[in-house]
């Protein structure tokens, strides 16, 4: 299995992004479940798409910050 992470953001504004191949490691199963758990939709969870200006974030719930939170609730109109 190919698993691929790229993360960016941050301070600075750096994106790191590594992969690893699955094939040859003793960890390979613990990985290959955590990867397929990770991707796993959520059930019943909502996904988001925040469009502010021309940036665009994807998100999940959960796993939403307090400020996501908040600023959807309001945008959507669901209250405070």
């Amino acid at each position: 299995m190919l698993i691929t992470v790229t993360r960016s953001g941050g301070f600075a504004g750096f994106e790191k992004l590594r992969s690893l191949d699955t094939s040859d490691r003793a960890d390979a199963a613990e990985l290959e479940g955590l990867a397929q758990r990770a991707v796993a939709p959520v059930a019943d969870g909502y996904h988001y798409r925040i469009t502010v200006d021309d940036d665009v974030l994807d998100l999940q719930d959960p796993g939403l910050s307090d400020d996501q939170r908040a600023l959807i609730r309001t945008v959507l109109g669901e209250g405070a």
